[in-house]
């Protein structure tokens, strides 16, 4: 894209979602970090079912470590690899602790320093508790970059170093979550709803998906398959039934 069509591209998601912010429920900074720990290849939505009866009472990395591993991990066996996740969870409460006062750091090598937080969670943190212009590339925003063409790229890595560069001010602070919100609601992984989608005339996917009542339904498409199917058998029997004999049959010969 070109950089006056990112700016629109932006402009554009702005003007339908103007305040958009992470779906991951949290009461304070902390609660953020756990929550977005635990959504590694899990849904915002299961995760908030997990954590908002714990998170009422468990609100501190104190209170996270006197919980004790084996009740976080009963509280998050609803969420994938929630072994693993409960250890990490116990361990970063505890490194809290002892090197940052319990509270959570500002940086991204203190971030990236805690058991379980890699370079996404640290930027999420970095963004949504912070404020800081990060860019969180996860499957969503991964995905709307390359389909669209707004910042293409093999890695990760690769997408984010092109959205550093490319996106513009005032975008810059919530753009990861407007394309994030983009990639779950809109320009979904199995089919994109291009006939909503806002922009859909800077995008290079293609073909655009067509709206639902202009769309063959599979199931027309298969009842005019199997009817086409029963006609060609049917044609080729009548092909290959044998016609009736109209020879005239010779008289027996007389003994």
């Amino acid at each position: 894209m070109k950089r006056e069509q990112v700016f629109e591209f932006f402009r554009r998601l702005a003007e339908n979602n103007p305040s958009p912010t992470t779906e991951l429920e949290s009461g304070n900074t902390y609660q953020l970090l756990v929550a977005v720990v635990l959504s590694a290849q899990a849904t915002d939505a299961s995760v908030n079912v997990a954590t908002r009866p714990f998170f009422e009472h468990a609100k501190t990395p104190k209170q996270i470590v006197d919980l004790g591993e084996e009740r976080l991990r009963e509280a998050i066996k609803t969420i994938g690899l929630f072994n693993t996740k409960a250890k990490n969870v116990i361990a970063l409460s505890q490194a809290l602790i002892d090197k940052h006062g319990g509270e959570v750091p500002h940086t991204r090598e203190e971030l990236q320093a805690l058991p379980g937080v890699g370079r996404k969670t640290a930027n999420v943190v970095l963004n949504t508790a912070f404020g800081e212009e990060t860019f969180a590339v996860d499957t969503h925003v991964f995905r709307v970059c390359n389909r669209t063409g707004l910042a293409p790229g093999k890695t990760v890595d690769e997408v984010e170093s092109k959205l550093e560069k490319l996106v513009p001010q005032p975008f810059r602070r919530d753009a990861h979550h407007w394309l994030i919100l983009h990639g779950r609601y809109t320009c979904k992984a199995r089919l994109p709803e291009c006939w909503r989608c806002p922009v859909i005339d800077l995008c290079r996917y293609q073909p655009k998906t067509l709206p639902p009542e202009e769309r063959v339904k599979p199931s027309v498409v298969r009842t005019a398959l199997r009817a086409s199917s029963t006609a060609r058998t049917a044609k080729g029997r009548t092909a290959s039934t044998p016609k009736a004999n109209r020879s005239r049959s010779r008289p027996s010969r007389l003994p």
